[in-house]
């Protein structure tokens, strides 16, 4: 939960193993939508999250064969960042489905086509909770990619020489104006690292010219995540911005290869103790 927390406010991947049958979610149609590949199919769907009808979309592999899981969080809020039919199956979405993993993604309440109010980290993260019981079997989060990712929201208040983040907490977050210093809290992942999953592995990538996010989050987080021993990768691109699109090529290559290694291929985490001759 406080791991989904952390990725729903970045363009963020969180893969998932696929093992047991899941009961919620409920799916209430689907329909598919060109991929432009022949590597893998794609469709919308609408479920069912706290009563609300979300909308989400899967790209399928067609090889035949089991494949991993990845459920993408897109940043952003109600009026920034909404997936698109177009958009979904594009970049390194489709990458990754043509790769062998099967990507979902929602477009959170709220957000274009689907009910409800964003909360900005707070009863949203339920969307993508609610998202496990569409794919055929869920078991844990095993690996995670973060991009862009706010981890100190507080901070990011008090360093933006914009103040539109202000009214973005305003307007998204229930009861800020009441409970402001809770509220930031328990959505800033960088004020309990050490509550995350040892088993996940984290791939931080962030970049300093970002004005929406700047570094100094990253840079807390991956100080955060030293001091809690959690497995992590910090790579930190010069003259990045939001998104990093400047090192699109670079930074896919690196995501593939994350998953890749901890996801697919299961690769084991060295020893984080101090060691060595």
């Amino acid at each position: 939960m406080r791991l989904l927390k952390f990725l729903i406010f970045a363009f963020a991947l969180t893969a998932f193993s696929c093992v047991a049958p899941a009961q919620d979610g409920k799916v209430l149609n689907r329909t598919p939508i060109p991929s432009g590949s022949d590597s893998f199919h794609a469709e919308e769907f609408t479920y069912l999250s706290d009563g609300l009808k979300i909308v989400g979309y899967m790209l399928t592999p067609t090889a035949e064969g089991k494949h991993p899981c990845i459920i993408w969080n897109h940043g952003g809020n109600p009026q920034l960042n909404n997936l698109s039919r177009e958009t979904v199956v594009q970049g390194r979405n489709g990458l990754l489905a043509s790769s062998g993993y099967v990507v979902v993604a929602s477009q959170f309440r709220q957000h274009l086509g689907s009910e409800g109010h964003d909360e900005f980290g707070g009863r949203d993260v339920d969307d993508v909770l609610n998202l496990l019981p569409v794919l055929e079997q869920t078991d844990r989060i095993r690996v995670a990619v973060v991009i862009s990712g706010l981890a100190d929201l507080a901070l990011n208040l008090k360093l933006r020489t914009k103040d539109e983040m202000g009214d973005v907490y305003h307007t998204y977050i229930p009861d800020y104006k009441t409970r402001k210093d809770q509220a930031l809290a328990e959505r800033s992942a960088v004020l309990w690292a050490d509550k995350l999953s040892p088993k996940t592995p984290i791939l931080l990538l962030h970049g300093t010219a970002d004005w929406r996010v700047l570094p100094d989050e990253a840079m807390e987080m991956a100080s955060a995540l030293y001091k809690a021993k959690h497995p992590f990768r910090f790579v930190l691109f010069e003259g990045g911005s939001h998104g990093l699109p400047e090192f699109r090529s670079e930074v896919d290559r690196l995501v593939l290869s994350w998953f890749n290694d901890y996801l697919r291929d299961g690769k084991t985490w060295p020893a984080l103790d101090m060691h060595g001759k």
